[in-house]
């Protein structure tokens, strides 16, 4: 089998970049995130939820050649039409999918055939980003589309190893030596905000999905933000308050979803009260509290601040008091992959980037005038705005050139094995 490409985690392309050069830096990260691993570790499905890494790096790869190369790259021939089926997610109008909670059994193609697909279309896609229809404004949004699409399953990527290996009794380590910075954990601070008409969405002036748009005007009573997210600390006070066992803390919905999944910590915490552990990508070891809780369900993120007598902050809340913060949180580039503790001398609000995805309060559905993109990419996001939560703010597996303020992500009130975490707000 040829070797997977050895490549740590490289920092986001400078501007100026070219598109040849974006998508060779791109696709090189991706496999360097399966560097070391074995072609069964890349192969294992732990829960409907996931994927196998060996589905995400065809997956990618499907996006680019069904998107991109079939349709504008002249004498483009498929690697393998089977693939069309096996590796497409959930595009409708492409055709039928294979179930997603089979992509475990998936043995065929193997490892080293899922990689020569990655070669093959690579290959086309150096042909393609130095031809003339590579500069017209559909494929080239198209490329730019596919790259940040990708971006998303590198993170993904790392959230479903992360839960695959936690299955495992062995608790085994994904990356052994990884870098955590020693901080002293800073005081949370009430931050306020005004009352006035804020606009949120992108402005258009770089890439953004289709769910960030149109950019329009909100009204906000004036509001007050926690200056950092929710450490594992004062997540342990609510735990030994017995938030677990309260039932007046808790949507309806979520405590019956406790009782059935039998939830008393957040994903990944073991042990105790004694001695508390907790299982990361670097393997299992204590739990420092300072670091900011995650794994957290919108259920456990809206538990916790009735708890603390707050509530989660609203998705145009949060944006407008991201729109002018410090960025200065953890990403995928940094090699932690782990969220780290608020440094206690600097100004707030922190994190607001980076570290952990933040649930809000808002539902996930269309902003004012959307309209979903024509043709099969208009399925990438409108069709799931139901039944999902709005996430801000990314985290330590989240490529830091990949977020930013208007990025709404989005998930089911449920889940718990992305890096999710809790910012407090409440009424001024």
């Amino acid at each position: 089998m040829q070797p997977l490409t050895r490549i740590r985690h490289e920092p986001a392309a400078a501007p100026g970049t070219s598109p040849a050069e974006r998508y060779a830096q791109l696709r090189a990260t991706t496999l360097s995130l399966a560097d070391g691993l074995s072609p069964e570790d890349c192969n294992v499905q732990s829960m409907p939820d996931a994927s196998p890494l060996k589905w995400h790096l065809a997956h990618t790869t499907w996006f680019f050649e069904t998107f991109v190369l079939e349709p504008a790259l002249a004498g483009y021939a498929a690697f393998d039409p089977q693939f069309r089926l096996l590796f497409n997610s959930y595009y409708n109008a492409i055709g039928e999918q294979y179930p997603r909670h089979e992509r475990g059994l998936l043995s065929r193609p193997a490892l080293e055939e899922v990689l020569a697909y990655r070669r093959h279309v690579d290959a086309a896609m150096e042909r393609f980003t130095a031809s003339a229809a590579a500069r017209e404004p559909r494929w080239r949004d198209l490329v730019e589309l596919g790259i940040h699409h990708e971006q998303q399953h590198q993170e993904l990527i790392l959230t479903d190893l992360k839960h695959a290996l936690s299955r495992n009794p062995l608790s085994p380590a994904y990356r052994e030596a990884l870098t955590r910075p020693a901080v002293a954990q800073g005081t949370s601070v009430w931050l306020r905000y005004p009352e006035g008409i804020r606009q949120i969405g992108s402005n258009g002036a770089s890439f953004h999905f289709d769910n960030e748009a149109p950019r329009h005007r909100v009204f906000l009573a004036a509001y007050e933000l926690a200056s950092r997210p929710v450490s594992n600390g004062e997540y342990l006070r609510f735990i030994g308050d017995g938030g677990y066992r309260r039932p007046e803390l808790w949507l309806s919905q979520g405590w019956d979803a406790l009782r059935e999944h039998g939830w008393d910590a957040p994903l990944y915490w073991r042990g105790g009260d004694g001695r508390r552990r907790s299982f990361t990508l670097s393997g299992e070891r204590d739990l420092d509290a300072a670091e900011p809780v995650c794994h957290v369900s919108y259920f456990e993120a809206d538990a916790y601040a009735r708890w603390a007598g707050a509530r989660l902050p609203t998705e145009a809340e949060w944006e407008c008091a991201a729109a002018d913060a410090h960025t200065g949180g953890n990403f995928l580039e940094s090699g932690v992959l782990h969220p780290a503790a608020a440094p206690a001398d600097a100004a707030g609000p922190l994190q607001m980037l980076g570290d952990v995805w933040e649930w809000t309060s808002s539902a996930y559905g269309p902003y004012p005038g959307y309209r979903p993109a024509a043709g099969a990419v208009g399925e990438y996001n409108g069709k799931f705005m139901v039944n999902q939560y709005v996430l801000r703010g990314g985290s330590c597996a989240t490529p830091q050139s990949h977020i930013r303020a208007s990025y709404r992500n989005f998930f089911p009130t449920a889940a718990r094995w992305q890096f999710s975490g809790i910012r407090l707000a409440r009424d001024a």
